[in-house]
């Protein structure tokens, strides 16, 4: 039996059936359930060949009303939740800085229905002591902010590495040294990016994500919008908001038009896109 599954049966045993009457709104637990999956595996930080770090401090962002209604039973909800992340962890293969937290929080943004998921990884103070020490994260909180903020690495934790592809592993392009940044005069740069491990080509001057079928990428996910954003390649290429309810989010920072790089993490609704650019 899935993890979803099972998370399903045991809510409906909870409270007499309680949760299944405040469940009625377009909100449902398995829809949260599933975005926090998403959540670890697009987050999940290879360590080595034996580990790979997922978050386990988990925000859940709900609109007025579905919070209200949600909020009493925030504390039951909460755990079966962290109880699903734990199963989901376990089945595969992750593992965890400290213990699995899940808050609901209100977002006065968001419209009836929608849903934001927002994490971290954050250490305990076991884990932080034993972890190798690696160059602080960037933050989501206003400058000064502590890193290891929601959607970035943990604080001593490694950075993650913004791999090539498979095959790409060659040597550097001739009269350019090691290490050197930036694309090479002249040469042919491929772009591409990946959702939830499924790769799209960037093959124009624009593509559009969206939840809409005429979409250049259709993103399934409740807190999209139907035209959502645009990625706009050039040197360098850069993704506009196109006036979507929920906005987006670049390398953590809220914006409506930012600058792309190879490994930029794009988050939209409770998606999160990555985006890759390569030569040759």
């Amino acid at each position: 039996m899935g993890v979803l599954k099972r998370f399903e049966q045991r809510l409906e045993g909870l409270v007499n059936g309680t949760f299944a009457k405040v469940f009625k709104s377009e909100v449902q637990p398995v829809e949260i359930a599933g975005a926090l999956q998403r959540e670890c595996d697009n987050n999940a930080s290879i360590w080595n060949r034996d580990r790979t770090v997922v978050p386990n401090d988990f925000i859940v962002e709900l609109s007025a009303p579905d919070y209200e209604r949600l909020s009493p039973y925030s504390g039951q909800l909460s755990d079966e939740l962290s109880g699903l992340v734990r199963d989901y962890a376990k089945q595969q293969r992750y593992t965890f800085m400290g213990p699995i937290k899940v808050h609901l929080e209100k977002a006065d943004d968001l419209d009836t229905g929608l849903y934001r998921v927002r994490s971290r990884t954050l250490a305990s103070s076991t884990s932080q002591s034993q972890a190798p020490a690696g160059p602080a994260g960037h933050s989501a909180a206003p400058a000064g902010g502590r890193p290891g903020g929601y959607g970035y690495p943990p604080t001593g934790a490694p950075p993650m590495p913004a791999a090539p592809p498979p095959g790409m592993n060659r040597p550097p392009a001739a009269g350019r040294p090691p290490g050197a940044a930036g694309p090479v005069p002249g040469a042919q740069v491929r772009r591409w990016i990946e959702i939830n491990g499924t790769r799209h080509q960037i093959s124009r001057p624009t593509l559009v994500l969206g939840r809409s079928t005429e979409a250049d990428v259709r993103i399934d996910d409740p807190g999209v919008s139907r035209r959502h954003c645009e990625i706009r390649t050039g040197t360098p290429s850069t993704i506009q908001d196109l006036g979507s309810t929920n906005g987006i989010v670049v390398d953590g920072q809220h914006t409506t038009r930012a600058t792309l790089r190879d490994g930029s993490r794009i988050v939209v609704g409770s998606t999160t896109i990555v985006y890759r650019q390569a030569e040759g």
